[in-house]
């Protein structure tokens, strides 16, 4: 398809109707911040979007496109890309079958979108696994239902903030689960993955640290073995390759603080919570969640859908600017050469 946009097109998912999404998502769009670095293709249902934005007292009097139709050759302004699979009511600030059916729909769409090539890259606001699941969807998350849609065969989640890179060796697992696939081959995985797409961000020779599992990195076997039968072995191999520079494991205690004030460009995390805390109490409402791995840029916020604060217009909208504007600037370093996808090594 011919494109004669100035701008990256970022298309932009409302998430789970029943929660914050769709209102963050139209504050996000009055942001100068947001509309001076993309153009946003706002893909959900266009009747739901208008009822919310009255609501806020916000103006919606965006174009819309139907989701049969393809996106026009030039776009200078917000469009909403209608799916129109939100007819009747639906309930707001709860888990339904309904709302986790038009939030998977908007996720396929926009994942259609972007491997078209209608648009850049896709920034996603919050989704609810139990409507997923009473929607039929078994994915714990939009991690692993883009990798499914997508065929990736590696992804991993991470996230970004003004003085941090966490990126997760395991996502939404019981921690006894989590625990397990602390292994050799899954952290060689996941630290090449790192490696690769933090070049492609711009960094020329990422310094990836590696936390340990267990309590001050097991002190010699004291109190654990995953620190030298797992993680030590893991980094040697990736070590092999010139080009990679991974370190550790180093406490968890330690390691995050670190990074933060800029000894190391990423911290891989054994388990969710780990790396999760630091990026939560550093940075709650500016953070970025990124896939890792995809054949697109994908940025998401990093709350949930609050739905005890839906529908009141109190739910505050940063982490969706920072997201949104994270991926326009991750599409800007790919087309001008900042940042390229590197070979694994």
């Amino acid at each position: 398809m011919l494109r004669m946009d100035k701008k990256p097109r970022i298309g932009i998912t409302v998430g789970d109707p029943s929660g914050i999404g769709p209102e963050i998502v139209l504050k996000a769009l009055t942001e100068e911040i947001v509309l001076g670095a993309c153009v946003p293709v706002v893909i959900g249902d266009a009747q739901m979007l208008s009822h919310q934005a009255r609501k806020l007292g916000l103006t919606c009097g965006h174009d819309v496109v139907n989701d049969n139709e393809p996106l026009p050759e030039h776009i200078d302004r917000p469009v909403i890309y209608n799916l129109n699979n939100l007819s009747g009511n639906y309930a707001i600030g709860t888990e339904n079958e309904k709302s986790g059916r038009a939030a998977a729909q908007y996720i396929e769409s926009a994942v259609r979108l972007c491997m078209t090539r209608q648009i850049d890259a896709i920034a996603t606001a919050p989704i609810n696994k139990k409507s997923l699941f009473l929607a039929g969807y078994s994915f714990p998350g939009h991690t692993e239902f883009l990798q499914h849609l997508t065929g990736s065969s590696n992804v991993a989640m991470g996230f970004i903030t003004d003085s941090l890179r966490i990126i997760l060796l395991s996502t939404h697992l019981p921690l006894a689960q989590a625990v397990a696939l602390v292994k050799k081959d899954r952290i060689i995985q996941i630290a090449r993955l790192a490696h690769q797409e933090l070049i492609r961000w711009g960094i020329s020779r990422p310094r990836i640290a590696v936390a340990a599992l267990n309590p001050h990195g097991a002190e010699g076997g004291l109190f654990g073995i995953e620190e030298s039968s797992e993680i030590m072995p893991a980094i040697a191999t990736v070590n092999e390759d010139p080009e990679c520079n991974v370190s550790g494991p180093y406490s968890a205690e330690t390691v995050f603080v670190r990074a933060q004030r800029g000894e190391f460009d990423a911290v891989i995390a054994c388990y969710h919570d780990q790396g999760m805390i630091s990026v939560k109490c550093l940075s709650f409402g500016e953070a970025v969640n990124v896939t890792l791995g995809l054949p697109f840029i994908r940025t998401s916020v990093d709350h949930g859908t609050a739905f005890d604060i839906a529908g009141k217009g109190v739910a505050g909208h940063s982490s969706m600017v920072e997201a949104i504007r994270l991926a326009a600037d991750l599409v800007n370093r790919e087309s001008d050469g900042r940042g390229k996808p590197a070979e694994v090594c």
